[in-house]
């Protein structure tokens, strides 16, 4: 049976817009959320309908969150905090991601400061209040979403996020729907290698990524699109990795 705790962060997160989310700890674990609301772990064992993961030990939650790659995470351990912030070697989880820490009920001031030295971004003390978590919840999503430009230079490349045209060298492109947002995902940061798993995150949605040749297809007709001359090398593929928009 669902205690109060899990009845509000169940609330709270499906008020968070249509951010995901990750909810981990040894007593409320929590799936991804995505904008439909979040069930917990112990709600999942009753045999609640739908797509659900959770964690109870420190390890699986690393996994979650390496997986999902949450935009907000809330924990209940300070040791799991820690580890989310420092990273460890062979894991790619967003070590940047915002970090609520829960406190347990007997927390005090210096249980508080171990927290954020530990690199929670925010305490929350149990007993929890509805309306304070979604407010501390929006307004961690906020400062960690970063602005969006509406036009993005890649040098030969131009996109239009608003007209969504694409000009390479001057010229337009026609590219389908995924192959635009995918255009102008790689254009945000055209030097850098987006991994495989972020892209079919951030452009398909994929939460669980298997076996699938979505991306490549996409990625090798925006690259013909794209390269309209024959020293053209756009939408590079890094093996084994991902994709780049620039050489």
């Amino acid at each position: 049976m669902l205690n109060q705790d899990d009845v509000l962060l169940s609330h709270a997160l499906g008020k968070a817009d249509h951010h995901e989310a990750a909810i981990i700890g040894p007593d409320i674990v929590l799936r991804p959320v995505d904008g439909t609301g979040i069930r917990s772990h112990r709600e999942e064992r009753a045999g609640a309908p739908g797509r659900k993961t959770g964690a109870t030990r420190d390890r699986e939650a690393l996994e979650l969150v390496e997986r999902t790659r949450p935009d907000l995470v809330l924990v209940a351990g300070l040791e799991l905090c820690r580890r989310l912030r420092e990273g460890e070697p062979g894991r790619r989880w967003n070590r940047s991601v915002p970090v609520i820490v829960l406190a347990p009920r007997e927390a005090d001031p210096v249980d508080r400061v171990r927290a954020f030295e530990k690199g929670a971004d925010d305490v929350v003390e149990r007993p929890i209040m509805y309306l304070e978590l979604v407010a501390r919840i929006r307004a961690l999503l906020r400062r960690a979403s970063p602005e969006t430009a509406d036009v993005l230079d890649a040098g030969k490349i131009v996109i239009d996020r608003r007209t969504r045209q694409v000009r390479v060298r001057g010229v337009a492109v026609a590219l389908s729907g995924k192959e635009f947002e995918l255009a102008a995902k790689l254009a945000g940061e055209p030097t850098r290698v987006f991994t495989k798993d972020e892209l079919l995150r951030d452009v398909w949605g994929f939460r669980s990524v298997g076996r699938t040749r979505t991306l490549d297809s996409h990625a090798s007709r925006l690259r013909r699109k794209l390269c309209l001359a024959a020293d053209d090398h756009f939408v590079v593929n890094v093996w084994g990795v991902g994709y780049r928009l620039l050489d």
